[in-house]
């Protein structure tokens, strides 16, 4: 069951605004969160502390903690200048609340939130267990011999709910002379934490990938996986996202977070389709349009980062923005209904603009095709094409009897 918290959508007075969504199953409560500091006051002290009070607040009454998240991500738009600060604020307001030593270590890249002078957005997940004696969770850090900042919180949020196991990573990095062996060492590093977790690459069924410069390292980047995919014997490509994103530490182009899950029964994952896009493999792209995952609390549907592409492939609808955002939602809409679901199911999301002038036509199509009343990221970034200008990624969750599991 989906639904919006009673304090979901909430205006704080200090210059925040949330948006909660709640999904009820048989073994947990799933909550995702989004927290966007409007930035009319300038102060990112304040709109850091508006935040995180608006977070804990929200899982307070959600009967949550923040020992209860399994993810949490800073969208910031000056990474060096913000994070640091951020953090600052985080720690104290954690300290306050006595919760400094319960939260995962948080995701952060540079993306720019659209919402005028916000310096940041922060969005969140949670497994609140209906059970606590059948449920544990533990922070892993990332072993590396890089002493960097960006690889110093890297690391992840290992979950177990009954026998089921899952791993949430933060900022994996690898180093690396050239674009192509940094992309290789990554997908290495991610391979280690997940040894460090008694799991492997083939649980993986989500993966986020920033890199630094999209238009110099994408084909690096594709080459990389597709290699380390071949040799690891991986057919069923992860679900992933793929975009333009700043990593802190100024030696790494590359920038990776995952989801993984494993369960002593074989789990029902299955790579979706829709009639209006091709497989991304076919052209060289190593990722699922979206993964069916069928877990011991739900359903769940991870959309891969869609855009205008055609059946063939092709990006289609160049230079028109509003065309290309009716191809991008169509295609998002023809994933979810392939799994008996619609845009009503949506539980998160994140959309990325090309040029950020183009927010108000995005928010006007999203409310009227129904794409909204979720916590959605808006955030700009360069994609994968140039002639790309938006693009959505979406998680669904369904009843796990209505999606007949």
């Amino acid at each position: 069951m989906i639904g919006t918290s009673p304090k979901g959508d909430v205006e704080y007075p200090s210059a925040c605004s949330t948006v909660l969504r709640r999904f009820a199953g048989p073994e947990a409560n799933e909550i995702a969160i989004l927290c966007r500091p409007e930035g009319q006051s300038r102060d990112r002290v304040r709109e850091a502390e508006a935040a995180y009070r608006a977070l804990a607040g929200l899982l307070a009454a959600n009967s949550a903690s923040f020992r209860d998240l399994t993810r949490e991500t800073l969208f910031l738009r000056e990474v060096r200048r913000d994070l640091p600060l951020v953090l600052d604020v985080r720690a104290r307001v954690l300290a306050e609340i006595g919760q400094e030593v319960c939260s995962p270590a948080p995701t952060f890249i540079q993306q720019a939130p659209v919402a005028l002078h916000a310096s940041f957005e922060l969005s969140a997940c949670a497994v609140v267990p209906r059970h606590r004696d059948a449920w544990s969770v533990r922070d892993v850090r990332a072993a590396s011999s890089c002493a960097c900042e960006g690889c110093a919180r890297s690391g992840g949020r290992l979950v177990c709910l009954g026998d089921q196991t899952s791993l949430h990573t933060a900022n994996v990095y690898g180093p690396g002379a050239d674009a192509v062996e940094q992309a290789w060492n990554m997908f290495c590093a991610a391979e280690r934490l997940l040894d460090q977790c008694g799991m492997e690459f083939r649980d993986v069924v989500r993966t986020w990938i920033h890199l630094r410069d999209i238009d110099r390292d994408y084909d690096a980047l594709n080459q990389a996986r597709r290699e380390f995919f071949r040799q690891r014997g991986i057919e069923r490509r992860p679900a992933s996202t793929g975009v333009q994103g700043l990593p802190l530490p100024d030696t790494h182009d590359f920038s990776m977070s995952l989801y993984a899950v494993k369960s002593p029964r074989p789990l029902d994952v299955t790579p979706m389709s829709a009639p209006s896009l091709n497989e991304a493999w076919s052209y060289g792209v190593d990722f699922s349009r979206g993964l069916r995952v069928a877990d011991a609390n739900k359903v769940a549907i991870y959309v891969s980062g869609t855009a205008s592409i055609d059946e063939a492939g092709r990006s289609v609808h160049a230079g028109n923005f509003e065309a290309q955002v009716d191809r991008m939602l169509g295609n998002i809409a023809s994933l979810l209904a392939r799994q008996g679901a619609s845009f009503e199911n949506v539980v998160s999301g994140v959309a990325y603009l090309k040029d950020p002038n183009d927010a108000p036509v995005l928010r006007s199509m999203f409310h009227q095709r129904g794409f909204d009343g979720f916590p959605c990221a808006l955030l700009e970034a360069k994609l994968c094409r140039p002639e790309l200008l938006c693009e959505a990624e979406a998680v669904a969750m369904l009843p796990l009897a209505a999606a007949g599991a």
